[in-house]
């Protein structure tokens, strides 16, 4: 978390008139009681390093096409405490920042910031080259090109990212888990969705088995194919512009899907 440090100088003088001068005698010396003392060192002042970004992550990409069709999955004791775990987690986010290693289903990777305002909304600004991004104002997602100054426009209520940007949410309750995992590194939960008109898609959330911080997410769309993200440089103290998240339907083309 970013560090901020008050320091305050006050510098005083005092000016003499000459005739004033004269009138002040002028002190003696004190007498010297020891010549070996050694002279009187001022502290050092401590240096606070300024807290550095973390490298970029490399995301880690599941099979989770092992984890379509079969009999519904049953929870151990362990599983549902570690589904309520992150449950807590994601309700305890209001606005969360940072930056973002995305990979997609060509493995090809792009890097940039996003920023999450719950509920329900979420911006990706990708880096340049890439003349995409993506904007959820609570109700639609967009993913607007830039140079062709284009956007498709979404229901927010049909994409998986509207777990991770739900206000208050029981995973275990609201949605489909249909895997718990864990290990020294992730707690993970997945979750499924079937709507009759859209299919089968599936999101995945990774969470830090020690820090408990939100590593990375991966969805699977209707048509098998994966899109991972992975955070970092997370900041839940930086207040967002309730303004970043509208979207202009004005100055692009739309496409309905």
């Amino acid at each position: 978390m970013p560090v901020a440090a008050l320091a305050a100088t006050i510098v005083a003088s005092l000016m003499l008139s000459p005739a004033f001068a004269q009138a002040v005698p002028i002190p003696k010396p004190a007498p010297k009681t020891r010549t070996d003392a050694p002279p009187r060192q001022t502290p050092p002042t401590p240096v606070i390093p300024e807290p550095s970004a973390s490298a970029p992550p490399t995301p880690i990409i599941p099979d989770l096409r092992s984890l379509f069709g079969g009999a519904s999955p049953t929870f151990d004791a362990n599983q549902k405490a570690l589904a309520s775990k992150v449950s807590a987690y994601l309700s305890s986010l209001v606005n969360v920042s940072g930056n973002f290693v995305q990979v997609g289903p060509d493995g090809k990777r792009t890097t940039g910031d996003f920023y999450i305002q719950k509920p329900g909304k979420i911006r990706f600004e990708y880096d340049d080259p890439s003349p995409i991004a993506l904007v959820a104002d609570g109700s639609s997602v967009i993913v607007r090109d830039r140079r062709l100054a284009t956007q498709d426009v979404y229901p927010l209520s049909q994409t998986p990212l509207r777990y991770l940007l739900s206000d208050r949410i029981d995973l275990m309750r609201d949605t489909n888990v249909v895997g718990v995992a864990a290990d020294d590194m992730f707690i993970s939960v997945t979750i499924e969705e079937k709507q009759t008109l859209v299919g089968t898609s599936r999101l995945m959330l990774m969470i830090g088995a020690k820090d408990n911080q939100l590593k990375q997410w991966t969805v699977t769309d209707p048509q098998g194919y994966d899109t991972t993200v992975a955070v970092y440089n997370l900041d839940t103290t930086k207040k967002l512009d309730p303004g970043m998240f509208r979207i202009d339907y004005t100055n692009y083309s739309t496409g309905n899907n």
